[in-house]
């Protein structure tokens, strides 16, 4: 008889710490610090009734101290005013309100700072980085009501989300829930050996919990009622407002407004300036750093010889993977059998060039995949010999979004000390985190929930000699509609901006 294939997590008798309270003494003071950074107001405890919140359909906003034509580098002020289904001026803040200045002929396009004055009235703020026309488009992803529906079911139901172990040995199999955590069931714990991460699955009628071979993600629980529902419905999420603000006209003048004329070359360490660049003619122009776009693929080639790249991260980061493999001819897929969830591999011999990309640990929403394909970034890290000729890029948002922020950051805290310690022992080597992009509106995938990790990611690593690559921006006032997955001339962009990092010359 064959013994059992062994998982990468194994049986541990200890017990899986709770994620359930956000003041858990497991994380670090300094982390417990970034809880302040999300401070979200929340809507009073009498407002129960829907007509009461936020109603995208009499919300307006008007321009401040309009004129007949803006220059360059000036700045836009919008005031937005909340009003609910009766029309009445809302009194308290908290809606999640997304702005942007663009012009669809240009293809142009740069996001708006929207400040929260707490008494149901929003300015937002615009740079003008372009010449020509330019409209003003505001929208309304989730009322006030709605992102305290976000925030409780969070924090109170990480179940939302459940994922399938599948344990084989034999010939017999079976399939049982896993999470983060089960309580109050008889389950099967595992515990990385490296990274200490925890994992359960419900423990199989007839097999050990040494059978488990597969993971996948499982099914999307509803955890809202009536009013709830309604609340995060369709014709009140992501709805695009009215407001007497008519295109303005932009004109430049000399040279003295040029918004790129003192910026230096693309470098680690540099935090992202508001906004962080702008498109026009489809093109992203950075203004943090002098950006190079690769139109040709000797281009990319050119830039990327001799590189050792190893990236960790979601779906998201894959699509980088997969343009650079799908744009540079000579790079080969080695088959690895990972499939989707990888792990990926692609080389070019000739080049001196590797990439490789990894699913990070779990939790992640997949298709059946090996547990012994998954590993933890930290673990991942560690084994970076790193230098002058290695690229980590690293990436984690989407799939801890169903979870408590503690959960996210104890494994920020993880990572962050995987990289302290690369950039300790091989301090030339280039670190890249790339941030979450706009997508879903829903209660397990939230643009607001995504917005919360990702300042905590941008907090966690400032100060750090890493580039934060800023994908919030760039897919928040693209003319295509927000995708978890953002379509090619983003990730064009993004790749292209993430060269310039790699090759600032």
């Amino acid at each position: 008889m064959c013994n059992p294939p062994s998982p990468r997590l194994h049986r541990s008798p200890i017990t899986a710490p709770r994620f359930m309270s956000v003041s858990s003494k497991t994380v670090d003071p300094k982390f417990k610090e970034l809880f302040r950074l999300i401070d979200w107001p929340e809507p009073p405890s009498t407002v129960t009734h829907y007509n009461l919140s936020t109603s995208p359909g009499h919300c307006d906003y008007h321009l401040l101290n309009a004129r007949d034509t803006y220059r360059i580098g000036e700045t836009l002020e919008v005031l937005i005013t909340a009003r609910d289904h009766h029309g009445r001026p809302k009194e308290y803040g908290g809606d999640y309100f997304r702005a942007k200045l663009h012009c669809p002929a240009l293809k142009a396009g740069v996001t708006g700072h929207v400040e929260d004055h707490g008494n149901g009235s929003y300015m937002a703020t615009f740079l003008l980085p372009w010449s020509g026309r330019a409209e003003v488009q505001i929208r309304l992803i989730h009322s006030s009501e709605a992102v305290a529906v976000l925030k409780k079911k969070r924090e109170n139901h990480p179940e939302k989300a459940s994922f399938l172990g599948y344990f084989l040995f034999n010939g017999s199999s079976e399939v049982t829930e896993c999470n983060l955590e089960l309580p109050g069931r008889d389950v099967c714990k595992y515990r990385d050996p490296a990274s200490g991460n925890t994992w359960q699955c419900l423990r199989p009628r007839n097999l050990s919990c040494d059978s488990w071979v597969y993971h996948a993600g499982g099914e999307l629980h509803k955890v809202t009622d009536q009013l709830e529902d309604a609340l995060l419905s369709d014709p009140v999420t992501d709805q695009i407002i009215s407001g007497k603000v008519s295109p303005i006209k932009v004109i430049s003048e000399n040279s003295s407004l040029k918004l790129t004329s003192k910026l230096s070359a693309c470098r680690p360490g540099q935090e992202p300036t508001q906004p962080s660049g702008f498109y026009y003619g489809d093109n992203w122009r950075s203004l943090t750093c002098i950006a190079r776009h690769f139109p040709r693929p000797s281009d990319a080639l050119a830039c990327l010889k001799g590189k050792d790249i190893h990236m960790s991260g979601d779906s998201t980061l894959r699509q980088w993977f997969e343009y650079l493999e799908s744009f540079i001819p000579s790079l080969k897929m080695i088959d690895l059998h990972g499939f989707k969830t990888g792990p990926l591999l692609a080389v070019d011999a000739n080049a001196g060039l590797a990439i490789r990309w990894r699913f990070h640990g779990l939790p992640i929403r997949s298709r059946k995949t090996l547990v012994s394909n998954i590993h933890y970034e930290s673990i991942e890290l560690a084994g970076i010999g790193g230098g002058p000729d290695t690229v980590v890029l690293v990436n984690l948002w989407a799939h801890f979004t169903t979870f408590p922020v503690r959960v996210y950051l104890e494994r920020l805290k993880q990572i962050h000390q995987a990289i302290q310690s690369l950039l300790f022992r091989s301090p030339q080597t280039t670190v890249i985190i790339k941030s979450a992009n706009t997508g879903r509106k829903t209660v397990h995938a939230s643009d607001w929930l995504s917005l919360q990790l990702d300042t905590l990611m941008r907090a966690a690593f400032k100060g750090m000699a890493v580039t934060f690559l800023d994908a919030w921006d760039m897919t928040s006032c693209h003319y295509l509609p927000d995708s978890t997955h953002p379509r090619p001339p983003v990730i064009r962009n993004e790749v292209d901006l993430m060269l310039s990092y790699i090759c600032p010359q």
